[in-house]
Order: structure tokens, then sequence, then C-alpha cells
């Protein structure tokens, strides 16, 4: 439920946004071929891996894709500075303010 919005918001901004509703099909929608500017994603989601797993997939397989993650919880901002090339956009945010990180993100 928190997905939809934010996914639509930054289609309405002009980007083509990828859904996945856990990691694995994320991985799955990039093995597929499909190219990736940039990974938006909670910490917490379903599924095996959380998103700090998936942020040192794509630093490991694909390491010039910028990773933003988002959470509500204090203890990640520590693990978030830990991973070169994650940044982190902490809980509660506006849709402005995710489409402004992002653009900044891919300006580099």
């Amino acid at each position: 439920m928190v997905r939809m919005p934010i996914a639509e918001y930054l289609r309405d901004c002009g980007y083509n946004v990828v859904e996945a509703c856990d990691a694995d099909e994320a991985i799955a929608a990039v093995a597929e071929g499909g190219a990736v500017s940039l990974v938006f994603s909670d910490v917490r989601m379903p599924g095996q891996m959380d998103g700090f797993g998936l942020a040192q997939w794509f630093k490991t397989h694909h390491p010039d894709v910028p990773v933003l993650l988002t959470s509500g919880y204090n203890a990640s901002r520590g693990t978030a500075r830990d991973m070169p090339g994650v940044r982190l956009i902490e809980k509660p945010y506006s849709q402005l303010q995710v489409a402004r990180r992002i653009a900044a993100l891919l300006e580099r």
C-alpha cells in the first residue's frame, strides 16, 4: 500500500517505474534485461532479503546504480552510513522529497 502511491507519483514526474514486491522480484526484473538507473526500496520488505541485502546485491552486480533506501527505524541510519553508495531517506517523507533525492542521485 505504501509502494503504489509513491510509484504513481514518480511516474507522474516522468520516471519509468518498475515495481517489485520483494528483493527476489526486483532481482528477477533486472535479470530479464531491464535497465535500472536507480533503486528505491524500503529497508523492511517481505521475503528473505531486506533492503540492505538488495542494496548489497546491486552494489556487487551493478555498482554504478545508486540505491536510495527508506526506513522509519532509527537503527537503519547507522547501517546505511556503513554502505558506500547507499543513501537513506527517513520516514515520514513527502513524495516531493523522494523525487528531489532521486533527481539529485541521477545527476551524479
